[in-house]
């Protein structure tokens, strides 16, 4: 059911607009992998999977599955599907003719696609709702049918754009197993469209990360959270501590002193260079001589946890604190940062 899509130099540029919505972006998703694009809104996303879905033409680059071009042929011909933002379910069918829409399309006798479709309701657990009219189903429901629909087409790649967006955080916790389920059972290749990070990370395997039509960086999950590429990535990413400074060597100088970056990890060259720590892996510690020293002066609730502010000479440090702690602002304590917290970049 999967296939390797490779994207090569991908671009649209629509008509009247300055700027490109994509600019060229080369990205490749493994067969029964799942990659996360993740971007703010207006930067790239959804175009990118109109794109792979042939919904759009490209001005520029090529959609391959499994090394075959496909940039050419119709929607229909690609074998891809897609889940949008909202259900789009038929509303004049019940929720397994819904489901069974396309093998009916293709000539199936109402049983026999009736009989497929069964299988794929079953999965998203909606069996017992076959015959409900899908105008008398939840939200949640009803997107869960528009995935059965998609995956009883077999597409060779599952597109997902913002499926869960519309959901409250309980039906997209449950989304979100599901589609872990769905993973394990099909092993299809998906694309997933999220502006959110949390969504990304417990959902795919890598996350490609689209700003201003620009891919700006692609890894494995927790590499985008400890070394992104840029600072535009690492703010995404949820990341709140870049210190200026300059890079020899691959230390890093600052008011923080001498910080050894990763030996494998990505190393500018030597120049201006901004150090970006990850706030959940400082350590707030009594204190050694030969650790960073400063003062908190101060600290927010950041759900179970808190975020302490730490001045040391003209930098500040937000340091993610353990339950339960507390952080009294005036108070002199260590920052011990480790390597791996740590990356640096130039722009």
């Amino acid at each position: 059911m999967s296939a390797t899509l490779s994207l090569t130099r991908l671009a649209r540029h629509h008509p009247g607009e300055q700027h490109p919505a994509l600019a060229g972006i080369d990205l490749e998703v493994p067969a029964g992998a799942c990659t996360a694009i993740l971007g703010p809104s207006g930067s790239g996303k959804s175009t990118a999977l109109r794109l792979i879905a042939g919904l759009d033409a490209p001005t520029g680059g090529s959609v391959a599955l499994d090394g075959v071009d496909v940039t050419a042929l119709p929607p229909e011909r690609r074998g891809v599907g897609m889940v949008f933002q909202r259900p789009l379910l038929f509303p004049h069918l019940s929720v397994i003719d819904n489901v069974g829409f396309a093998a009916r399309a293709s000539g199936q006798s109402r049983s026999a696609s009736r009989s497929s479709a069964r299988r794929y309701l079953e999965l998203v657990h909606l069996e017992d709702l076959a015959d409900r009219p899908v105008g008398a189903i939840s939200g949640g429901q009803a997107q869960r049918v528009a995935l059965a629909r998609s995956l009883a087409n077999a597409p060779r790649v599952l597109l997902l754009d913002e499926p869960f967006s519309a959901l409250d955080s309980v039906l997209r916790e449950d989304m979100y197993e599901l589609v872990r389920e769905i993973r394990k059972e099909l092993s299809p290749t998906i694309v997933l469209v999220t502006h959110d990070r949390h969504e990304a990370a417990v959902l795919a395997d890598s996350v490609a990360v689209l700003i201003d039509g620009v891919l700006e960086h692609h890894s494995e999950v927790s590499s985008a959270y400890t070394q992104p590429s840029t600072r535009a990535v690492n703010r995404l990413m949820g990341g709140i501590n870049e210190i200026h400074g300059h890079l020899e060597r691959g230390v890093h100088h600052s008011d923080l002193g001498a910080l050894h970056l990763p030996p494998d990890g990505p190393v500018p060259d030597d120049g201006p260079a901004v150090l970006l720590i990850r706030h959940e892996m400082i350590r707030i510690v009594d204190g050694s001589p030969d650790l960073p020293r400063g003062v908190i002066c101060g600290a927010r609730p950041a759900g179970l946890r808190s975020i302490a502010d730490v001045r040391i000479g003209s930098v500040m440090v937000h340091v993610e604190l353990p339950t339960g702690t507390t952080a009294p602002v005036g108070t002199e304590v260590g920052l011990e940062i480790p390597a791996a917290a740590c990356t640096a970049v130039t722009r």
